[in-house]
């Protein structure tokens, strides 16, 4: 979906995709680490497996941790491939430590906001699935992925600084030799507290909807 997506926007357009690449890359882990959580925990209600994590001696906060390093670390390795190709074709130079502890970094911060999304109780997880692209697709077009950070404007700029991906996407461009908008420690630092606010949000609706949709 994001490559689709990606593509209907690129196709047609006079676009330097060398510049556009890390605002892909960083959709990418972006939707399949936000996706985990929300596809994990109502199949795992459905199918009982959920009741059956309860009864073992782990808290909620672990199994939280549990479906957020989940997707933490499928999302990594397919954008491992994702970056391999963009390598092999774009020829970048690439600052490796700033764009792992990036990845590190956003990977976890948007796997959590998909296990928080998981929370609601649903008696079917297609509903947990379609509220959660509700609120995930509107962030594509307000975090500097198809419209570079610096050329947004009035309303849209104001609504970038509360979405997650544009601090991980002002740390890829400026990991692929392009220029930061704000101060890396500044992104890094909003992307952590994104990821505290996550879990900490999932953790108190997680036990609030503890044994509703078991």
């Amino acid at each position: 979906l994001p490559l689709i997506m990606f593509i209907a926007f690129y196709l047609g357009r006079d676009i330097d995709f060398r510049f556009f690449f890390p605002g892909f890359l960083a959709m990418f882990l972006f939707f399949i680490a936000s996706s985990v959580g929300p596809l994990i925990t109502p199949w795992e209600k459905r199918a009982g497996t959920y009741e059956r994590l309860l009864s073992f001696p782990v808290s909620v906060n672990t199994i939280i941790l549990g479906d957020t390093a989940a997707g933490m670390i499928f999302a990594i390795v397919i954008n491992l491939v994702v970056l391999a190709a963009g390598l092999i074709f774009l020829h970048y130079s690439l600052n490796v430590l700033l764009l792992t502890g990036g990845v590190l970094l956003g990977a976890f911060c948007f796997a959590s906001l998909g296990v928080l999304l998981a929370s609601p109780a649903a008696p079917n997880p297609s509903y947990i699935m379609m509220a959660s692209s509700l609120i995930r697709f509107p962030l594509i077009f307000i975090s500097g992925i198809l419209i570079p950070l610096e050329k947004l404007q009035g309303t849209v700029r104001v609504l970038s600084y509360f979405s997650p991906i544009s601090y991980l996407v002002d740390i890829l461009n400026f990991s692929f030799g392009g220029h930061a908008q704000y101060p890396l420690i500044f992104d890094f630092a909003m992307l952590f507290a994104f990821s505290v606010v996550f879990i900490f949000l999932s953790n108190r609706f997680h036990k609030r909807n503890l044994m509703k949709g078991l």
